[in-house]
């Protein structure tokens, strides 16, 4: 639900804020999807401080198919960065 000013209308402020652009949200479906298949298997859960990590990172020709993805620490996924599995 879009978030709304006062007066009713749509405030499209908040949408540039966090970039609600469509390649934007595309890209976040492909995190929340890979997210997803791997709460399946058991690998994640909701808090419990684990990223899902591309081994191969997608900006760099990798793909969210499952031989790609595992489940690292958060911290270790972020200082991760854009590099390969080390």
């Amino acid at each position: 639900m879009p978030r709304k000013n006062p007066d009713g209308s749509r405030d499209y402020s908040y949408d540039t804020k966090y970039e609600a652009t469509k390649q934007h949200r595309h890209e976040r479906v492909e995190r929340v999807t890979a997210r997803r298949e791997l709460a399946k298997e058991g690998k994640v859960s909701k808090g419990d401080g684990k990223d899902v990590d591309h081994i191969r990172p997608v900006s760099k020709g990798g793909t969210n198919q499952r031989s790609n993805l595992r489940a690292i620490s958060a911290h270790a996924n972020r200082s991760k960065g854009n590099r390969s599995k080390p």
